[in-house]
């Protein structure tokens, strides 16, 4: 009698599901706690005001949502195992289709003619990494170099014969609505000009995001949330997830991986898309060349930050947004006082890793620490030109920080071919 054994297919690589949500809940619940006492302790000692206040709050929001948006967009590129550095272009896109689908059919059609501009890109990059086996970084760059062309291409074609139009601009395109929460923002205005410790600070930055909000800035928000249930809580974002981490022990399971990685690939572009999209048609209301003023980068490295998390990226878009916004809120007082409160911020977390045991973190930031204190401490202020680079420092540095604790999907920016594996 012979025995006759059965080939085992290759063990799927465990997709990483990411702690309890009651873990979860928590350490967001505990961080903007903390962040706000910081906050609050920054502007009794510094008396910048507008550190916490509610015109502050309403421009980090507007400025953080195409960030976020371009972070987003990376996540899902990656989270397919493609890496995306052709954000940049792919928002390029979406500016200009939004401004021309508002002129022609309204604002709303302007945003979802961004998102078509955008996914148009990510179908590029997707034919070019998926199919032909491109590498992504030159995918990528071509796709940075392309948007912009095809945008001056476009602009000369169409928006050089409209009245305000030109190569490098549209003309004026409508806006979205916005709202006021009746009652709530009045309320909150009030209290934020008590000026109490911590309970002002709170009004202030909850009014900003309940006071002459778009619409389109509530849809772009909420997409964090849904992005969360689809990537974790679905058999579609587990497939597509596993095919970033394994993509040939996702085929022996069935999964059509070409597939999942075109669709990753082109609903980042139409995220993309949605944040250049954003920039024209609620930030300004014009396409203008240069717009997107390297955002898709800045995105990528929220990204990054987060950890290939969505909750994790839109915490770091909306510090490069709130780092962004005070360059225009008495700049110079604003990102001076932003000094002092990177010094607490970054003593209590260099003093928190020591306690777990990791020094190399725990030690750079408290020498980050004790020099920001330094700079707060033997200056008045800070010269306008490092005010407009205040968000780009930023980055560097919560990257140097963030990089110690990173993991990126195990299979992001390998090339895959069908039926070869070993």
């Amino acid at each position: 009698m012979s025995a006759t054994t059965t080939p085992a297919a290759p063990a799927p690589t465990p997709v990483d599901d990411g702690p309890p949500r009651s873990t979860l809940w928590l350490r967001a619940g505990s961080l903007a706690v903390g962040l706000l006492l910081v906050l609050s302790t920054t502007r009794v000692i510094s008396d910048a005001q507008d550190l916490t206040s509610s015109g502050t709050a309403g421009a980090a929001l507007r400025l953080a949502v195409p960030i976020m948006l371009a972070g987003l967009a990376g996540l899902w590129s990656e989270r397919a195992g493609i890496v995306n550095i052709g954000l940049e272009g792919m928002m390029v896109l979406g500016t200009w289709c939004a401004a021309y689908g508002a002129l022609q059919f309204g604002p709303w059609a302007g945003l979802l003619a961004g998102i078509l501009g955008g996914a148009l890109g990510g179908l590029v990059h997707a034919v070019a990494t998926v199919t032909f086996g491109v590498d992504h970084i030159v995918s990528g760059v071509a796709i940075n170099l392309l948007g912009p062309g095809v945008a001056r291409f476009l602009s000369s074609l169409i928006f050089t014969g409209m009245d305000g139009g030109g190569v490098t601009q549209s003309p004026q395109a409508p806006q979205p609505a916005t709202f006021t929460v009746p009652g709530v923002a009045s309320g909150l205005a009030s209290l934020e000009k008590e000026r109490i410790f911590g309970v002002s600070d709170l009004a202030g930055i909850l009014g900003g995001l309940v006071n002459n909000v778009s619409w389109a800035t509530v849809v772009a928000v909420l997409l964090i949330p849904a992005s969360i249930y689809v990537l974790w809580r679905t058999r579609f974002g587990l497939r597509l997830r596993s095919c970033g981490e394994n993509p040939y022990a996702a085929e022996s399971l069935g999964v059509n991986v070409y597939l999942y990685k075109y669709l990753g690939v082109i609903i980042s572009g139409g995220l993309a898309g949605l944040g250049g999209a954003y920039l024209s048609l609620i930030a300004s209301n014009y396409y203008r060349e240069a717009q997107t003023g390297g955002r898709g980068f800045i995105g990528l490295a929220a990204m990054i930050f987060g950890n290939w998390r969505p909750g994790g990226l839109a915490l770091g878009a909306g510090l490069f947004g709130f780092t962004d916004a005070l360059q225009l809120r008495q700049g110079e007082t604003s990102v001076h006082a932003l000094f002092l409160a990177l010094a607490i911020g970054l003593a209590l977390y260099g003093i928190w890793t020591l306690t777990k045991g990791r020094r190399i973190a725990g030690i750079a930031s408290l020498v980050i620490a004790a020099g920001s204190l330094a700079v707060y401490q033997f200056t008045d202020t800070v010269p306008a030109q490092f005010t407009t680079a205040t968000p780009y420092v930023t980055t560097l540095l919560v990257l140097a920080l963030a990089s110690q604790r990173l993991r990126m999907p195990a299979a992001d920016g390998q090339v895959y071919r069908k039926g070869t594996a070993k």
